[in-house]
């Protein structure tokens, strides 16, 4: 069979599961209305804060909003995942969702309103937050939904389809804010369309029966069992708790330490490009002929969609030729090429070439990471190792944004820094090869 032949396959599969089992449907429903008002979102965010000419932002500046935004998300993950493991995902999933619409617009109001940054920021953090909240507790429910034989190929399918929503997100609010002009009052629009997705996402969440995503009363039962025994612990303890649950999970099966450790390097360069990138594209009058600013940035955030889509195209007929673990490999080893030849040139056009790219790479390293978790880790855990992952994307994100932001250039132009780039990479791509030969990860 060809690969052509291969992914009609897949499509063919995942749209009879869709006629099959209803629940995926109104599933992928919850996932594809949330990514698309993410996408819209933090496309409305960057025109307010990163590329707003009425504001002033220097690297220092960047790697601030990023943290505000993300680094509260990663103290509270563990908490999410201790909830995703014990309550209802479906009642988790509908007011995570409406409490996200809340958010949202409360922060166009701020923005309408020339409100504060500080209270502006507060509000961007905590609906990212939530987001995140609910990006993991689809992912922990979709083995609810779909038997394990298709789990990799529907969450590939998901995955295609859900990074199409998530650019058409960022796309839709580039072009109000195109239409409306720069300022906070376009981003304010274009913020406040951004709960549409949320206001979808609760709907299709309030369709689901009670527990028919998840956990199963036995499972529940334990966990609550543990809860009334820690019921007075501090709220540290249950942290570091929640934390050591997640962690022991994916040690203990070799195949997730393995792409959790590819996962954290992508994040790591990613932050990196990122900055990179946005300070690069600051310059308009760079002679390259490409879009600059907010524009230049949608065009790079489109282009790490398309490879993205690649990716989840072409993952779930490797993995099973290659495995999991090999996947990951090869994926890392590209991404460190990569790196070095495209990143380090450091023009606008070599850094669009690298986002297309290190968007195969990196959601190669997801999607099997994906798989391993979804596969390799018991549903009374899964919640927690998925929340934990969110927790070392955010880090390694935000982590690489704060140190690179104290060395970059202030018109980003750091070869040092982009070659460190490809070193971690590299790091990484070592860590796993010593964890297969000795684990068997």
């Amino acid at each position: 069979m060809t690969p052509a032949s291969n992914r009609r396959e897949a499509w063919r599969r995942t749209l009879h599961t869709l006629r099959e089992s209803p629940g995926l449907g109104r599933l992928a429903l919850v996932r594809f209305s949330s990514q698309f008002g993410d996408g819209l979102f933090q496309a409305a965010l960057g025109g307010a804060i990163l590329f707003n000419p009425e504001r002033e932002t220097d690297p220092v500046a960047i790697a601030a909003g990023f943290a505000v935004l993300l680094l509260p998300y990663s103290i509270i993950g563990p908490f999410a995942g201790a909830l995703l493991d014990r309550w209802d995902r479906r009642l988790v999933l509908l007011w995570a969702s409406v409490l996200r619409g809340l958010l949202i617009l409360t922060a166009a109001v701020l923005l309408a309103t020339s409100g504060g940054e500080s209270a502006l920021l507060l509000c961007a953090l905590a609906a990212i937050g939530v987001s995140r909240f609910v990006g993991a507790g689809v992912s922990a429910a979709l083995p609810k939904v779909v038997r394990q034989s298709w789990l990799v190929a529907t969450n590939s399918v998901l995955t295609t389809a859900g990074s199409v929503v998530s650019a058409l997100g960022a796309a839709t609010a580039v072009t109000i804010i195109g239409l409306v002009g720069a300022g906070d009052r376009a981003s304010a629009i274009a913020v406040a369309c951004a709960a549409v997705g949320s206001i979808i996402a609760a709907l299709a969440a309030a369709r689901f029966s009670a527990r028919s995503l998840g956990p199963t009363p036995s499972e529940t039962t334990a966990s609550e069992t543990t809860a009334s025994e820690t019921s007075n612990s501090s709220a540290a303890l249950s942290v570091l708790s929640g934390l050591k649950t997640g962690a022991t999970a994916v040690w203990q099966a070799p195949g997730v330490t393995t792409t959790m450790i590819g996962i954290g390097a992508h994040r790591i360069c990613f932050g990196i490009n990122t900055l990179i990138m946005v300070l690069v594209l600051r310059d308009t009058s760079n002679g390259s002929g490409l879009p600059g600013g907010m524009a230049g940035f949608g065009v790079a955030v489109g282009a790490t969609a398309i490879g993205m889509l690649l990716a989840a195209l072409i993952t779930p007929f490797l993995i099973p030729r290659i495995g999991r673990s090999r996947t990951v490999t090869y994926a890392l080893a590209a991404a460190a090429t990569i790196q070095l030849v495209f990143v380090t040139s450091l023009t606008q056009g070599s850094l669009l070439i690298a986002a297309f790219l290190l968007g195969i790479a990196g959601q190669s390293v997801k999607l099997a990471g994906d798989a391993a978790m979804q596969i390799d880790v018991d549903d009374d855990r899964r919640g927690q190792v998925f929340a934990l992952q969110d927790t070392v994307f955010n880090i390694a994100f935000i982590g690489a944004i704060a140190a690179g932001s104290t060395v970059i250039a202030p018109d980003g132009k750091s070869v040092g820094l982009a070659v460190a780039g490809a070193g971690i990479y590299a790091a990484a791509l070592s860590a796993v090869l010593v964890n297969r030969r000795v684990r068997g990860g």
